[in-house]
């Protein structure tokens, strides 16, 4: 990491840093908004305009235009059916099969790893940001979509026992240039698939196990009403936790996997370890998860300690800036001391610096003339980096807000007015009176009705010129250019495609920003699980390579 020096920059600004990040291309003009040159570190926080509110609402929306299976009665989205009621039907060792879940974005693959990804990002803003959900109508509503993925997820493994030795990993897929039909050749809707549904399964994958860990145990916390169900959930993360430690099964579970690796490749492994144990902590209070998360040889190996930029950068590969937030989350709230308390400020020190990144000031990550942060390095589906990035910034300043912290060492002087997005437009669909119209996506693009396209009949409606016939509300499609500029046209997937991971990190930043319901977080209520933690002069078990 970089250093910044030790430089004051007050909380608020923090916020309104995330505002302007989230803003400059997702929402754009539909929001008044203005960037103080320096916020006096005594000024309140300014209240947000409640338009985040109104497209919290649709962004929702989009997660019930991806369910896959038998689909309830009010699913809201006239043009879905049911679908993929097949998944799985051959395997004898997962009882009904792998119906239901989420499809991942204008495809009908569903990809284990982000689809984990979306649903802890889902818990952890309900978790922070109830009273909001609740104040918008929209609480049963998250809730709900949490469920949809979480019991999908208890389906990919046997969750009945106490050990595993595989876990199923994605439905559906496509090699590159495959010109049989599949999920990619094919262009036909959800409800008409009719080639065949791979199944992928691993006997190792720690990442995408850590990462359905994360998953169940915070959506444990989201259903603690529901002490049944948060019990279920606790014991399939503990249970798939215990597979992803196994010493024998540590390779990456997209490693050498063609249908996989090109697609939703996982790096590394170490950061869902720190990710999955910190959230397991939360919702059991076993002590020994915590002392998992802060060994020094999980930063270690998560590469916490000598972190580039790009590893400050939340995505659903990379975990590691959201854990080390959650151990910050810890440290302020609970203060537990030795032998925790090292490692703890380090990781406090580090977040601080990962929001400092985010400056434009600093130009630790390049910006576009129009004054887009480029997270991603240029690459495409860059809008889903910049709002997981104002969902961490906004909620770290609510946590700073929550301890009466009335500044972060972060820059003296002025910071940038915010820059308009020559495009225009807005990046969410259903939003504003501008935004994409041809969002690749197969449901969205061919029309509903009885007429069932086969597998290349479906094309002209790919290639087609013209609007999508159903509107996928809520999707927040890839984003422009490394230029500022955008073409709304549906063969250009890298930009005009929606992905569910990125929808999660939307809906996180919309309702943390969000005045609806009031300001700050849920202080206590993520701790209810957790003993008390007073210093000691124990040392932490020892870190098992």
């Amino acid at each position: 990491m970089a250093d910044l020096g030790c430089i004051e920059c007050n909380r608020a600004t923090f916020k309104w840093t995330s505002l302007s990040i989230l803003i400059a291309f997702i929402v754009i003009g539909q929001f008044p908004i203005t960037i103080a040159k320096f916020i006096p570190k005594h000024d309140p926080p300014r209240p947000l305009p409640d338009n985040y509110a109104v497209a919290l609402h649709k962004a929702l929306l989009f997660f019930n235009a991806q369910k896959s299976g038998k689909l309830p009665k009010n699913n809201g989205i006239p043009w879905r059916g049911d679908s993929g009621l097949q998944d799985g039907s051959d395997l004898t060792d997962v009882k009904g099969g792998l119906v239901g879940g989420y499809y991942d974005a204008g495809d009908n693959i569903k990809f284990h790893f982000p689809m984990s990804f979306a649903m802890t990002m889902l818990s952890w803003s309900v978790i922070e940001y109830k009273h909001k959900y609740r104040a918008i109508g929209e609480y049963d509503h998250v809730r709900n979509i949490i469920k949809w993925g979480t019991d999908y997820l208890l389906r990919t493994f046997n969750s009945s026992a106490t050990q595993i030795d595989k876990i199923y990993s994605q439905v559906g897929g496509s090699q590159i240039g495959s010109t049989t039909p599949d999920d990619h050749y094919c262009w036909e809707r959800p409800e008409d698939m009719d080639y065949p549904r791979i199944v992928q399964a691993t006997t190792a994958g720690p990442d995408l196990v850590g990462e359905m860990a994360a998953a169940m145990a915070a959506a444990s916390i989201v259903f603690r009403d529901n002490p049944a169900y948060s019990k279920k959930l606790r014991k399939g993360a503990k249970t798939v936790f215990a597979f992803a430690r196994d010493s024998g099964r540590r390779t990456r579970y997209s490693r050498g996997n063609p249908f996989i690796e090109p697609y939703y490749n996982s790096t590394g492994y170490y950061d869902e370890y720190m990710w999955a144990a910190t959230w397991l902590f939360y919702a059991t209070g076993n002590i020994s998860y915590f002392a998992l998360a802060t060994n020094p040889g999980i930063g270690k190996n998560s590469r916490a300690f000598n972190m580039s930029p790009d590893f400050s950068v939340l995505s659903w590969d990379n975990k590691l800036p959201a854990a080390m937030l959650l151990l910050t989350r810890t440290r302020l709230f609970l203060n537990p001391g030795y032998p925790y308390d090292d490692i703890l400020k380090y990781y406090h020190n580090a977040t601080g610096l990962t929001m400092c990144s985010y400056l434009r000031r600093y130009n630790v990550f390049n910006w576009t003339r129009g004054g887009m942060i480029q997270l991603n390095r240029g690459r495409a589906q860059n809008l889903q980096y910049t709002a997981n990035a104002a969902f961490l910034a906004s909620v770290f300043s609510d946590y700073l807000n929550a301890m009466g912290v009335p500044i972060w060492y972060c820059g003296r002087g002025t910071f940038s007015p915010l820059r308009a997005n020559p495009s225009k437009m807005s990046y969410v669909v259903g939003y504003g009176s501008k935004y994409p119209k041809q969002v690749h996506h197969r449901g969205a693009s061919i029309p509903r009705g009885k007429t069932k396209y086969s597998c290349t009949g479906g094309r002209r409606w790919r290639d087609a010129k013209t609007p999508n016939p159903n509107t996928i509300t809520g999707a927040m499609v890839g984003g422009p250019y490394p230029f500022d500029n955008f073409k709304d046209v549906r063969s250009n997937y890298s930009y005009t495609e929606p992905t569910l991971a990125g929808n999660a990190g939307l809906v996180a930043a919309l309702v943390s920003l969000t005045a609806s319901g009031g300001v700050g977080v849920d202080k206590n209520s993520i701790f209810a699980a957790v003993p008390p933690l007073y210093p000691t002069t124990t040392p932490p078990p020892p870190w098992k390579p």
